[in-house]
């Protein structure tokens, strides 16, 4: 990454003095006010600068040194030649737009934290520190980021966050020749049903199924279990399970964890906050465990991907609470931290990496990774993901992975696209459903209060905020950061 120097040292003038001071004296230069400027700070304006005048330690000025010789004097300095330019841009900027005003509350005047917002987006600082926290790991980035700021292509998104309308769309990587690749084979079936399961007749597995609403497609699949005991999980995971204070499987790990232990791609369909994390989780530490320690520069062995930062973080927190007791490194890749640490923490070595589908790519590209170790991969939210508009970097993704992977698809609904690409990248999947598709979440009360004004708004919230915080934690959203 290229260094640029900012300041003075940007101009070159960055070298040091050559004055010998022990042999002989630098000239004395006072600086002397010009005769028609008052003597008050308040007539000071930019344009007298222009006449500033210098008095040699002798007595004469600069200007009668000039006379008409044409000498070396006469030649423009740089810098005041570009101090010059930037302040003839200054002049010749267009005010700021009149519409811009209209996007903020006008019921609160001359409110200081809302002044100060809207002053940082209109000089696009506020993008300059989007750029920065990003990771940027080149300066044209950021340069180009200045100069859509500069020629006004910048937008806000709903969370009033700078965007870029010209924004680099992130290039996908070819896929792999795995014919050409010798991988080690790997084992993925580590599932025995236990007495207590394969006991159950085929009308009380119907049954059960039934009242945890579970609908299952597919063939040759296993029994859903009663307990996380039913897994065959070790000890050790069993005390980090208890640890989380997990007391039995929700319903979508009772179908899901023996079908994944048991080696089987899998398409779940399950509503938001069903537990669907788990698992996938508990399973890819067992798939860990089995396979020879991690060499250098080899890893991850697992790789999770996620649509947003926020549900990448929350992940990434899940697995570090169980991969800790049996000392598997869990590392983050996702936007809004740097990519320098996230590189380094990737060379280091990890099994199992979170990630979101761009960077991810980036990491790749920088050869922060290989996939020539990864057997197991999760596809989280993926409806989600297509929306985004990150189909092709998930099916570059897919291309670096070995083809006999271990391949998991979890998502709220089930579009077109997501059957399409589940069909390509999943072997004999099982696909297991959990109540209604695209349902809300029944373990979840959820009350509505319809407020007509946002003052009332406020009030309400005022009043109520106490007693919710008595039974729990609170979370507000708003239309605006400013507003927050």
């Amino acid at each position: 990454m290229s260094k640029r120097k900012f300041g003075f040292e940007g101009f070159g003038i960055n070298r040091q003095a050559t004055y010998n001071f022990e042999r002989s004296q630098a000239p004395q230069r006072l600086y002397v006010p010009p005769s028609s400027r008052s003597g008050s700070h308040d007539n000071f304006e930019d344009t007298d600068l222009d006449n500033i005048e210098y008095d040699d330690h002798d007595g004469t000025s600069d200007a009668a040194n000039q006379g008409g010789g044409g000498g070396d004097d006469d030649e423009v300095d740089p810098l005041d030649a570009f101090m010059e330019g930037i302040h003839e841009e200054v002049k010749a900027a267009p005010p700021p737009k009149a519409d811009k005003a209209e996007k903020y509350r006008d019921d609160v005047e001359d409110d200081p934290v809302e002044s100060f917002l809207r002053a940082k987006k209109d000089l696009g600082l506020t993008l300059a520190s989007e750029a920065l926290h990003a990771g940027y790991d080149s300066d044209e980035e950021v340069y180009a980021a200045a100069k859509a700021v500069d020629a006004g292509m910048i937008e806000y998104d709903s969370d009033d966050n700078p965007i870029l309308l010209d924004k680099k769309k992130i290039e996908p990587i070819p896929a792999l020749d795995h014919s050409l690749i010798e991988y080690e084979p790997f084992n993925k079936d580590f599932y025995e049903e236990q007495p207590s399961i394969s006991g159950m007749s085929e009308q009380d597995v119907g049954e059960y199924q039934k009242s945890l609403a579970i609908r299952v497609s597919g063939f040759d699949v296993p029994r859903p279990i009663k307990t996380f005991e039913d897994s065959g999980f070790s000890l050790e995971l069993m005390k980090a399970i208890s640890k989380q204070a997990y007391e039995k499987p929700t319903p979508i790990q009772c179908q899901a964890l023996p079908i994944v232990l048991s080696g089987r791609d899998i398409i779940g369909i399950a509503k938001t906050g069903s537990g669907k994390t788990a698992a996938f989780m508990l399973p890819v530490i067992v798939h860990i465990m089995d396979q020879p320690e991690l060499q250098k520069e080899e890893g991850p062995i697992g790789v999770i991907c996620a649509p947003t930062r926020e549900l990448a973080h929350q992940i990434y927190l899940e697995a570090k609470k169980f991969a800790k007791s049996h000392g598997i490194r869990v590392a983050a890749v996702y936007g809004g931290m740097s990519k320098l640490d996230q590189f380094k923490e990737l060379k280091a070595g990890c099994e199992i990496v979170v990630a979101t589908p761009g960077r991810l790519i980036d990491m790749l590209k920088m050869k922060a990774l290989t996939m020539l170790r990864a057997t197991y991969l999760v596809l989280d939210e993926a409806d989600r993901m297509f929306d985004l508009g990150f189909e092709p970097q998930i099916r570059s993704i897919v291309g670096q992975i070995r083809p006999d992977r271990q391949t998991l698809l979890f998502s709220a609904t089930m579009p077109r696209k997501v059957e399409k690409l589940a069909r390509e990248i999943l072997t004999d999947p099982i696909r297991v459903t959990v109540g209604e598709v695209g349902m809300a979440n029944e373990d979840i009360t959820q009350v509505v209060h319809v407020i007509p004004s946002d003052t009332e708004k406020m009030l309400w919230l005022l009043e109520k905020l106490p007693g919710l915080i008595d039974n729990g934690d609170v979370l507000v959203f708003a239309s605006k950061k400013a507003y927050s």
